[in-house]
């Protein structure tokens, strides 16, 4: 959980802003079921009796190291958020910031209210449950000494680019291609600057920002689980999935309430 009183100048500090503002129009929410009546989108739908931002929120809230935990919501979702995982929030101390009309304009939301003091900034998808404080802790030690880090996994499926009648127009070389993932991390600063120089352009991650200063980002190798829900199907596999989670010694699940028994909702 956080420690704010205790923490040592030469620990690195880490602030965690986790992407919830979306508008999840590739998800359908049949055979899911959102946690109370509110909006039907991933990071808010019943993962094994915990909302799945919960899960993916817990992992950072348990680390000493990070100092600040950031979510963005869409602005008109806010106030039910507030009030459904109010204790959640409590327990996680958590900060709610207005998501903006792309995931890159919530990040720089957020972005904006993370304290000077803070050394490391690391961005993660709400909608990515299936992390572990090994993983973590891999990243963030790589971030100390390369400034700029994301995970990836190899690409090992043949890629095929296809035309808008659905034709295979090539097949693409996949060697050295790797699929990105997050959480994605960088010094407080360079990820300041790279947000200030923006613009008007809509990056796909971070990483995409920081690689446009010429400042180089290293990949850390991530895992197959780290996936993020996107459709129903990924949220049956990440319901499959989830148990088999390993767990860090003295790890708590920072909620009010005991896990609920598995919902046959599918």
């Amino acid at each position: 959980m956080f420690i704010f009183s205790e923490r040592k100048s030469a620990v690195a500090s880490f602030a965690v802003i986790l992407a919830a503002a979306g508008k999840s129009t590739r998800f359908q929410s049949k055979g899911a079921k959102a946690l109370g009546s509110g909006p039907q989108k991933k990071p808010f739908m019943d993962l094994k009796g915990r909302a799945v931002w919960v899960r993916s929120a817990e992992i950072f809230s348990n680390r000493e190291d990070v100092q600040q935990l950031i979510i963005s919501i869409a602005e008109e979702d806010i106030e039910w958020f507030k009030e459904k995982f109010r204790p959640n929030m409590a327990f996680m101390q958590i900060e709610i910031v207005a998501g903006g009309q792309e995931r890159s304009d919530s990040v720089q939301n957020a972005l904006a209210r993370v304290k000077a003091d803070i050394d490391y900034v690391a961005i993660h998808d709400a909608a990515r449950p299936l992390i572990t404080d090994k993983w973590v802790g891999e990243l963030f030690a790589a971030a100390e000494k390369s400034d700029a880090v994301i995970p990836a996994i190899r690409v090992s499926s043949t890629l095929k680019r296809v035309g808008r009648d659905r034709r295979i127009e090539e097949t693409v070389d996949r060697t050295d291609l790797w699929a990105a993932q997050t959480p994605q991390v960088f010094k407080r600063q360079l990820l300041l600057d790279a947000y200030a120089q923006r613009g008007d352009f809509q990056p796909t991650d971070e990483a995409q920002l920081v690689e446009q200063m010429g400042q180089p980002v290293t990949i850390v190798e991530g895992s197959p689980l780290n996936q993020k829900i996107t459709t129903a199907a990924d949220f049956r596999m990440a319901e499959a999935l989830v148990n088999a989670l390993p767990k860090p010694k003295g790890f708590q699940a920072l909620h009010p309430f005991a896990d609920e028994e598995p919902r046959g909702i599918f």
